[in-house]
């Protein structure tokens, strides 16, 4: 077990860098909107990652819209079933992109639960046209059978993809989507991760365009998934 630090990888591929002084200016600026950002869970520190530094001004979306969209990083790997799934695979719906592991004690199940809430508030036309896609920070502790009784605890089987895989596969997405993921042992719990835990909002043409912190409600998701949808 090792204490999380700051990792020193180049930064993410297609130019969605965050540098680490504009992702604390972004910070100030919530705070000063009112708004929490629950970047990581359990006292990690966030990586580079994919996004925009400033809100656009007049947004359509409740959740915080980026200045600039961009092309979502690859993302292609098995789910805990074993079926190949591949980003590209959703164009023409709206996406949502969250990073999350089994054995949490806290976050991860309520995203999930919030997750699931925003679908069901949904109209059966709308959840058809959008996609919840989760991947693993827990190399480790994700297995197909843990993931398929979390997955069943928080009624989203069939609702939401799980991807997992190796260590060395899934470092190479948290470092492309700018994900940090790491043992937390100062928690004196082998099962605790500290990981980045942000929902990016992608659009039907594939541009990351939104971001949720953790604490995001389901009622902005119902909101935001129609705009996605069409942009």
């Amino acid at each position: 077990m090792v204490e999380h630090s700051e990792p020193g990888a180049p930064a993410p591929r297609l130019g969605l860098a965050l540098r680490r002084r504009d992702l604390v200016g972004l910070v100030g600026l919530l705070v000063v909107l009112g708004v929490v950002l629950a970047l990581v869970v359990h006292g990690g520190t966030p990586a580079k990652g994919p996004g925009g530094v400033s809100t656009a001004q007049g947004s359509r979306y409740d959740g915080l819209a980026l200045s600039s969209s961009e092309a979502a990083p690859t993302l292609a790997l098995d789910n805990y079933l074993g079926t190949p799934v591949n980003l590209t695979n959703y164009r023409g719906k709206a996406v949502l992109v969250t990073f999350l592991y089994t054995h949490c004690p806290d976050i991860c199940p309520l995203i999930a639960s919030h997750l699931h809430t925003a679908l069901v508030e949904m109209p059966a036309a709308e959840r058809r046209k959008l996609q919840i896609i989760a991947v693993s920070v827990d190399p480790r502790g994700d297995t197909p059978s843990t993931v398929t009784q979390f997955l069943a605890a928080h009624e989203m089987t069939g609702r939401m993809q799980y991807l997992i895989g190796s260590a060395s596969v899934l470092q190479a997405v948290w470092k492309d989507w700018g994900i940090a993921s790491a043992p937390q042992a100062a928690a004196g719990d082998p099962d605790v991760v500290a990981h980045s835990a942000l929902i990016y909002g992608i659009t039907a043409h594939g541009k990351i365009t939104v971001i949720y912190p953790s604490n995001f409600t389901p009622g902005e998701i119902v909101h935001d998934a129609r705009v996605l949808a069409v942009s």
